[in-house]
């Protein structure tokens, strides 16, 4: 197993309820040691981390309306701003679900697009929450997000009903192709389930146990 390639496509997710400047600062010196992609954080700790990872090539992430994704239109994008303009690289989106189960997906789609657009180049992930959607819902939120110019869909936000499945991913996969890339996240605590989910096209795995699952990759490749 090798542990660079599985550490390279895996954000550190620190987004528990009450997480603290200390755990981001811990984060990013896992992140540092371990070589994971990026580490996800809600807005108030995106400085501190972006100060931390400068310079690393390990991104530093901000969640933006999340975990529900149901905040106006106008707070998404401020806070966009104010996450890019203190060294965000990379935005994970809460979508706002309502409107897509409602049958709104042409506002749905609108939203994505002005998040799109006031990212200022950085990479956009939608979380689309896909516990709380049907097959068809799935669908329809993927290719509004590809046709939003969105960079990834993610899949979970990790406090929705449940978890990632490799369905999911799968089902995202075969609605867009190769136009955009996945992000399986919510619940992912194994390097099975990680590996699982990549097989199944996953591009980025989001993850709070991201250490274990690398320590899980070194000790396989060390018995190899």
């Amino acid at each position: 197993m090798d542990l660079r390639k599985v550490a390279s496509v895996i954000d550190y997710a620190i987004l528990s309820l009450g997480v603290k400047p200390e755990d981001a600062v811990r984060a990013c010196s896992e992140a540092l040691k371990w070589g994971f992609c990026g580490v996800c954080v809600p807005p108030y700790l995106v400085p501190a981390t972006a100060s931390r990872l400068r310079g690393s090539g390990v991104k530093t992430i901000a969640v933006i309306g999340f975990p529900m994704g149901y905040t106006a239109p106008e707070v998404k994008l401020a806070e966009i701003e104010w996450c890019v303009n203190n060294g965000a690289d990379e935005l994970d989106v809460a979508a706002n679900h309502g409107l897509l189960k409602s049958g709104r997906v042409d506002e749905y789609e609108l939203e994505l697009r002005q998040i799109v657009e006031a990212s200022s180049g950085r990479v956009v992930k939608v979380i689309v929450e896909t516990g709380l959607l049907s097959e068809g819902e799935v669908k329809k939120a993927s290719r509004a997000a590809a046709k939003a110019g969105a960079d990834f869909v993610k899949t979970c936000s990790g406090f929705g009903p449940r978890g990632v499945t490799r369905r999911d991913v799968e089902l995202i996969r075969s609605e867009v192709g190769e136009e955009i890339r996945v992000k399986a996240s919510g619940g992912v605590r194994s390097l099975r389930q990680a590996m699982e989910l990549i097989e199944a096209g996953a591009d980025r795995i989001g993850t709070s146990s991201a250490v274990k699952i690398a320590m899980e990759a070194e000790e396989l490749g060390a018995g190899t």
